[in-house]
């Protein structure tokens, strides 16, 4: 997701509640301590340089139960970081504390925002002899495949 498709589903709503893959809400007391930019510059295993550049949440829970982060108070935080940083208008990579800090891709779910997995991946399959997958046909019935 967008920062500005976030930013206007945020004007949209009461409050604010965010899914983990597993189905759980990261506690409604979360804060949001960090709102950045960070740039990835590296080379993949074939050679060639890449850059990623996302915009980055840091969500964080603690024991202060009575805070609530209201939808406009993030729109607020969100406009001054674009000011003040100059951000992009990119996807957004939220980072929330497990067993270890979690990087998560954002979707929204009618309700919810959506924490989604993020998955490593060769992206120099060509250069490292890795067969593309292709998906397989579904078989439904009738279709003359089963």
């Amino acid at each position: 997701m967008k920062l500005s498709v976030f930013k206007e589903v945020l004007k949209t709503k009461e409050t604010i509640a965010f899914e983990l893959p597993n189905g759980e809400l990261v506690p409604s007391h979360f804060h949001v301590t960090e709102v950045g930019e960070v740039t990835k510059r590296f080379i993949d295993c074939g050679g060639t340089v890449r850059q990623e550049r996302v915009i980055n949440f840091q969500l964080w829970e603690e024991n202060d139960y009575d805070h609530r982060l209201h939808p406009s108070k993030l729109v607020d935080i969100i406009e001054l970081s674009e000011r003040t940083l100059d951000l992009p208008d990119a996807e957004i990579e939220v980072e929330y504390q497990g067993e270890t800090i979690g990087k998560y891709g954002l979707e929204y779910g009618g309700g919810n925002f959506l924490l989604t997995s993020k998955l490593t991946d060769c992206l120099a399959k060509e250069k490292c002899g890795i067969p593309e997958v292709k998906e397989e046909p579904k078989c439904v019935p009738g279709g003359g495949c089963c």
